[in-house]
């Protein structure tokens, strides 16, 4: 099987799924920007869509052998342009996220959940009553790398923007850019596979099991792919620390949602995930066994799908980021800017979709599928690891870049889907008109499992 970098490379050349032909994107359109995001978009998809085959073929039933569309796959990008709720598009960075000049530079933030900002501002010194002016005031009097020490300090989100050479230096840099960019590693452990003659063409993963433990965009991308395919997608988040309205709204159709309490909840949770045939994870390296999950509580041969930002390994494997982090502290902002020729300096960018977050979901997912038809042949469990880093990573080295593109378009409405008061970005595959179900109402299913199709 190729690598997924080399499928990912594909779409540069218009190989494609399957080695079939693919449409190419104009430079001018949705997903246009200086690095080449449409390659990225498209081949990770269509990474997907050959794993998925591959598990198609395993079962028993016929691949699908479709060819992915370039106008579903920037639409499913640019999901949070096409989103609606009552009619209204939400804002999507509160008003401590997003650039900041510093004494020296530039600094992004991310404050859009509440104890993000409530972190920020003691970093900064600031009250918890503080406003944009107050934070723009105080962030204008130190330096960038003294802001990023500070939020380093209080486990807040804020990081210098660095320039691509001074990030491929880096320590930090040089770890992101290291291994695959989807990382699958097999374990000793060994465990049969349920109810693989449930499978079908359009739902090959029906009667799997799959627990989701994902937040914000990369992670419950991946598992919303998973459900799009027929699995039985369980998402648990935490009491205290509530998802944000439209992020939920518009990455968890298809999956079913429950809130557990691991204070006081543990038993629960651990049964969940004995009877789990994945696990699909966001949080940093270590969480669940600071949570109590002992290594006996995971079923043996269960495949475990890792979502990081920094990636596990390196100065920065510990910390928090998210999509439009990493692309500041890579080099992308400035990649993708302009230059202020009355200042004599960079103006920060962004690439025209949260890009990395999309495409590192999608390649999870490839990889949990892989992981599965290799668990099938061996019984052996197996780690996926992808990391919005290592994806940035790619995108920066990758050939074709275009400076002089055309502003990007928004996406074409007709890929969107609408249910009741919500409008959202279809399926990327365009096999599928539409997702199982819409994002259900948050918490509203038991903390358990479904029977599978067999009874079991």
């Amino acid at each position: 099987m190729a690598t997924y970098d080399a499928l990912v490379r594909d779409y540069e050349t218009g190989i494609g799924v399957a080695g079939t032909p693919v449409p190419t994107l104009d430079a001018g359109a949705n997903l246009a920007a200086t690095l080449p995001v449409w390659a990225l978009a498209g081949g990770a998809v269509a990474a997907f869509a050959g794993a998925a085959d591959r598990w198609r073929e395993v079962c028993g039933v016929t691949p699908l052998r479709g060819v992915v569309d370039p106008g579903r796959v920037a639409a499913a990008f640019q999901s949070d342009k096409l989103l609606r709720i009552d009619g209204r598009q939400p804002r999507m960075f509160a008003e401590l996220s997003g650039f900041f000049r510093s004494a020296d530079g530039w600094v992004r933030t991310h404050a859009n959940y509440p104890h993000h900002r409530t972190r920020l501002l003691a970093a900064l010194d600031l009250s918890a009553g503080a406003g944009p002016e107050d934070f723009t005031r105080r962030v204008a009097t130190l330096t960038a790398a003294d802001i990023e020490r500070r939020a380093a300090e209080h486990a807040a989100i804020a990081f210098r923007v660095r320039t691509e050479r001074e990030w491929a230096d880096s320590p930090q840099g040089t770890a992101a850019a290291s291994g695959p960019l989807v990382a699958l590693d097999a374990r000793d452990d060994r465990g049969a596979l349920d109810s693989l003659c449930a499978a079908t063409a359009m739902l090959p993963l029906r009667g799997i099991r799959v627990l989701d433990l994902t937040r914000v965009i990369a992670g419950p991308v991946a598992t919303r792919a998973l459900a799009l395919l027929g699995a039985d997608v369980l998402r648990i988040d935490p009491p205290e620390l509530p998802e944000i309205d439209w992020q939920f709204l518009d990455t968890c159709q298809g999956k079913r949602s429950t809130v557990v309490d691991l204070r006081t909840e543990l038993p629960v949770f651990r049964e969940l995930i004995s009877n789990a045939d994945i696990i699909i994870s966001g949080y940093r390296p270590g969480s669940l066994e600071r949570f109590g999950v002992r290594p006996g509580d995971i079923r043996p041969g269960i495949v475990h799908g890792r979502v990081s930002a920094w990636g596990e390994q390196g100065p920065w494997g510990d910390r928090r980021g998210f999509d439009s982090i990493v692309q500041a502290a890579s080099g992308i902002s400035l990649i993708e800017g302009t230059r202020d020729n009355s200042r004599n300096e960079p103006v920060v960018g962004a690439l025209p979709a949260q890009a990395l977050d999309h495409a590192s979901g999608y390649l999870l997912a490839a990889g949990v599928l892989d992981a599965l038809c290799a668990r099938r042949a061996d019984g052996r469990g197996r780690d996926v690891r992808v990391a919005l880093a290592r994806t940035a990573s790619w995108l920066i080295t990758a050939p074709g870049r275009t400076p002089g593109h055309a502003p990007a378009q928004v996406p074409d409405p007709r890929y969107a889907v609408t249910h009741a008061a919500v409008s959202t970005a279809g399926p990327a595959l365009s096999e599928y008109p539409d997702f199982p179900w819409p994002a259900p109402a948050y918490g509203s299913s038991a903390p358990e499992w479904k029977a599978r199709p067999d009874g079991s």
